[in-house]
């Protein structure tokens, strides 16, 4: 339940999850993933191959049980089971099998983005379209047609969210409390989280928007109500992380899931799970509140290193390797630095930032999610230091591009790296 700081969406976490080695991608994962991976854009050197899934908590069903080979995972989540997205589009997935949540579908091949809760999966393809298995008894993996154009996916108890490339949720399962009943406007959505009973959904405004169960106030969100830049669920409290880097929460405390621990500053990805909370920070540690009793909040050794972050009912999760998405929040960790675009999401107009320690020719290009050249914002020399570009959602030909995820790559002679944007027509 959970998205990455910089988009949602994918949430992704948060989503990006969304968001890896040497990409900076959004919304991370956790119970609900909603990380957008663009896959045929990653390096082909393999940098990715030995990032590895650290998994720790309850394992009474084997869900901390990461399956061998452990590497070349770019993102996790889970409910009582764990599922881990793969460099090369294909997903793994261990634990309770009770419902056949972990029986991934054929052709396991394309996926970009997962999600896990108690007793169902989804899966987001590289076409916009979901793949859903598991428990139906909700009918949480009938997938409202037409199953295209989606860019993030989240999953709660036994309802599914959808995030639209026109900033619109679709919501489907079970809506005893409202949680499928998305508040008018269903627009300008960047990101959405699912809880037991509740939804969430970051507005392009930085505000989030909350519906269904609010019964120990996970629906109210705290003021003020801006500012945002992801969102995660548990299954009574909710989070949203700013943009100054603290993490805002509330709902249900009984466990402590809602005492940020002090210093509340730094954080670049949250995920909820059931009863505890998570928290990445720019050093590439996790930092774990809230219910203990399955030691889901004890970081194993070494707390360094991780790339994205996940959470289950009961279970936590890391992604830990070359952490770019990490390294870019601190310039001292690495030459070739890629700020998060500003504002983000967008309407009209972004500007992006960057730094090269040595001076040559950069190349600063837009892509959309199927891997296609969008337009080539810089390509020329730049000496040392800063140096910012703009960019208006056109395509080359000057004409404007669709609402959606996009993605950004700035490559110099010091390497690569790469950020995930979203834009809000």
């Amino acid at each position: 339940m959970s998205t990455t700081r910089t988009l949602a969406v994918f949430q992704a976490t948060t989503i990006l999850q969304p968001i890896l080695a040497q990409w900076r991608l959004a919304r991370p994962a956790g119970q609900v993933a909603t990380t957008v991976l663009l896959l045929s854009l990653l390096p082909a050197d393999g940098a990715m191959a030995q990032n590895s899934i650290v998994a720790w908590g309850d394992n009474s069903v084997g869900q901390c049980d990461v399956p061998a080979p452990n590497t070349g995972f770019l993102a996790a989540a889970g409910g009582l089971h764990t599922l881990g997205l793969k460099a090369d589009g294909s997903i793994v997935a261990w634990g309770y099998n009770g419902s056949g949540q972990c029986d991934v579908p054929a052709p396991n091949t394309g996926f970009v983005a997962v999600a896990g809760a108690v007793e169902y999966s989804l899966g987001l393809k590289a076409d916009g379209s979901i793949v859903a298995w598991g428990d139906n008894g909700s009918g949480q993996l009938n997938v409202p047609a037409p199953n295209t154009e989606f860019v993030a996916i989240e999953a709660g108890s036994s309802h599914s969210l959808g995030l639209k490339a026109d900033g619109s949720i679709v919501a489907w399962g079970s809506n005893g409390y409202g949680q499928c009943d998305v508040p008018a406007p269903n627009t300008g959505f960047v990101a959405v989280a699912g809880g037991l009973g509740h939804s969430l959904g970051l507005k392009v405004d930085g505000s989030i928007v909350a519906w269904g169960d609010n019964g120990s106030g996970q629906c109210d969100v705290p003021a003020p109500n801006t500012g945002f830049e992801a969102i995660a669920a548990g299954w009574f409290h909710s989070l949203g992380l700013k943009a100054d880097g603290s993490t805002v929460a509330w709902g249900y405390n009984g466990a402590g899931q809602c005492d940020v621990p002090a210093p509340n500053t730094g954080f670049v990805a949250v995920a909820g799970g059931g009863m505890h909370s998570l928290g990445l920070k720019a050093d590439g540690s996790i930092v774990a509140w809230g219910s203990n009793d399955f030691g889901e909040c004890d970081v194993p050794a070494p707390n360094t290193g991780f790339a994205a972050l996940g959470a289950g009912d009961s279970h936590s999760l890391g992604v830990q390797g070359q952490a770019a998405a990490v390294q870019e929040h601190s310039p001292a960790r690495s030459a070739l630095f890629l700020s998060p675009n500003r504002p983000n999401p967008f309407n009209s107009g972004t500007r992006i930032a960057f730094s090269i320690m040595e001076p040559g020719r950069v190349r600063l290009q837009v892509f959309d999610l199927q891997g296609r050249l969008i337009r080539t914002l810089l390509d020329g020399q730049r000496d040392r230091g800063w140096s910012e570009s703009g960019w208006d959602g056109r395509a080359s030909d000057g004409e404007p591009v669709a609402s959606g995820v996009y993605f950004y790559r700035l490559e110099s002679n010091e390497g690569a790296t790469a950020r995930s944007l979203s834009l809000v027509r």
